[in-house]
């Protein structure tokens, strides 16, 4: 079994610094634990309530494919058809396959997405929590 690692660095606007490591047996509801003592820490993360105001830079389908994959999968793991679908649906306008393989690519070769050949197809999730300052 593999031994999973998460890192959460994070910095609030008062200029403090936040380190959390999260080593072993790493279960969703831990995460969010961490999460729910940063909450009652007054810790803003990104995406926290001082973002939720602005609405989102769609000026580009890269943009509007990182917001699909930010809205409905934060967490979980996803394929390029569940961002075809979610992307149709919120958008209304549509995209081919390839458009979004290429970008889930991209956004994980620049590390914003882990991506696991599973089967035919490639599995991916977010890396959100490794990349919070």
């Amino acid at each position: 079994m593999v031994k999973k690692r998460i890192r959460i660095d994070i910095e609030d606007a008062d200029g403090a610094k936040y380190d959390i490591k999260l080593e072993g047996n790493i279960t969703l509801e831990k995460i969010r634990k961490v999460f729910e003592v940063m909450n009652m820490a007054d810790i803003e993360v990104e995406g926290g309530s001082q973002n939720r105001s602005e609405p989102p830079n769609m000026d580009s389908t890269g943009a509007k494919i990182w917001h699909a994959v930010d809205k409905y999968f934060p967490m979980g793991k996803f394929t390029s058809t569940d961002v075809l679908e979610k992307y149709e649906d919120e958008f209304n306008e549509p995209v081919k396959l390839s458009v979004i393989s290429t970008y889930l690519s991209r956004f994980s070769a620049r590390g914003r997405l882990d991506r696991v050949r599973t089967g035919r197809e490639w599995t991916y999730q977010t890396n959100k929590i490794a990349q919070q300052h």
